[in-house]
């Protein structure tokens, strides 16, 4: 892959909107502005292609929005750099179940794995061919107002080549969990919302060949149960992704060592399996999940937040891409919308998008999460729940939201479905 992108040349610019961060959040707004006509410029900090602490996993979920956006077509496990799985093998209460994905009216029947290296790389030169800009190696610094100190009308950035601020009708912040331009803007995190942590590392192993991925629902700290869950990702070119995380609800959560847990983990899995700390390509890296909603609202002083600067990771199975992807494409109909109608007001669809898609889910799993804290319920889970496929059956599709709506074929479908609507959108 050649370098994408270059840094920002100093001084003042303007555009239609300005984008900070290049995720896939972050790209996936600046295509979809990119496609509708506007001038769009993604601001990115680091230099593409760029390593991310990730799971590497694309549910099928996360699927959809690729296609939605325009970036890939069916056959898209066979692109170079992707992997393709038909279903979740779930290990837990000794017992091994193999569960496809479920067939929906929506959602394909097959996930895909890629490193963030390469996803993020391709989702950045997707918005570049779609027209937008990309500025790498550039940190913004502060949001700039103009006479509306309620409305943001730009960013202040420092690239390679100097100080600079760039002028936008509208401001989207993709960038990341730790959001600088949240954080300047004054919103801090929502402290009663979860987070989640998350260590992983690459592994030469043959499982790169399984037409699974794997989650391990037993993770212990010794013989403690920890309410966290371990995972096998098959990747390309031979590696596979293995890591773990753990819920801010357990009290174990600012006690364990990530990483020693890791490489206790993998030096004990079989030989055959050859994923140990002998077969380990390059260091473990952790990252914490900004799980359910836990900055908000997500419209903010005029700044549209996206993907992990709004805390969009699912508090039930801690994936995010899926939800950054699918939150761009609302940014970018909510700000075409606006510019078209030359009023901020139309901004204001793009939360209530947000909380009809899933602030009912994520609801669910914060009360999810909760239980799951608790070292009672968690054991009860294992001794009478694991070994039930059924009851995997209901908790695979209910992790990923895969519910088929708004027609339901199953109980899952009118359990989870008419919960979400229920109650208080997160």
């Amino acid at each position: 892959m050649q370098p994408l992108g270059n840094p920002a040349p100093a001084g003042e610019h303007e555009c239609d909107v300005v984008v900070v961060g290049g995720g896939p959040g972050g790209s996936a707004t600046a295509a979809m502005l990119a496609k509708h006509g506007h001038h769009v410029i993604l601001i990115e900090k680091e230099r593409y292609p760029r390593d991310k602490t990730c799971g590497d996993g694309l549910t099928p979920r996360a699927v959809v929005a690729l296609q939605q956006l325009g970036l890939y077509e069916e056959a898209a496990g066979e692109v170079d750099g992707f992997a393709i799985q038909k279903g979740l093998r779930i290990y837990g209460g000794d017992m091994v179940w193999n569960l496809p994905w479920p067939e929906t009216d929506r959602f394909p029947s097959y996930s895909l794995t890629s490193r963030r290296e390469i996803l993020d790389y391709r989702l950045a030169e997707y918005a570049q061919e779609c027209g937008a800009t990309i500025w790498s190696e550039t940190k913004v610094t502060e949001p700039v107002f103009g006479a509306d100190p309620g409305h943001c009308t730009g960013v202040m950035f420092q690239s390679p080549n100097g100080a600079g601020q760039v002028r936008a009708n509208y401001v989207v912040a993709a960038d990341g969990g730790s959001s600088r331009i949240a954080v300047k803007l004054g919103l801090p995190r929502d402290q009663a919302r979860p987070m989640g942590t998350a260590v992983r590392a690459y592994y030469k192993s043959p499982r790169a060949s399984m037409q699974y991925m794997e989650s391990h629902l037993e993770m212990r700290a010794g013989d403690e149960l920890l309410p966290g869950y371990g995972w096998i990702f098959p990747l390309d070119h031979g590696l596979v992704n293995v890591g773990w995380g753990l819920i801010s609800t357990s009290p174990q959560y600012q006690k364990v060592n990530y990483r020693q847990l890791l490489d206790a983990w993998v030096n004990n899995m079989p030989e055959s399996w050859e994923i140990s700390t002998e077969t380990q390509v390059g260091r473990a890296k952790s990252s914490p999940l900004p799980m359910a909603h836990n900055r908000h609202p997500h419209l903010y002083r005029g700044v549209l937040l996206v993907g992990d600067a709004g805390g969009m990771v699912s508090p039930f199975n801690g994936e995010g891409i899926s939800y950054a992807l699918e939150a761009g494409y609302m940014a970018a109909e909510a700000i075409d919308s606006a510019l078209a109608n030359g009023s901020h007001r139309a901004l204001e669809a793009y939360p209530a998008a947000v909380r009809a898609a899933w602030g009912g889910y994520f609801r669910l799993g914060i009360y999810f999460l909760e239980a799951m804290g608790n070292k009672d319920v968690m054991r009860l889970c294992t001794q009478h729940g694991l070994p039930r496929r059924y009851v995997l059956e209901f908790v695979n599709r209910t992790m990923a939201q895969l519910i088929n709506e708004p027609r339901p074929r199953n109980i899952t479908d009118v359990v989870i479905g008419g919960l979400s609507r229920l109650v208080r959108a997160a």
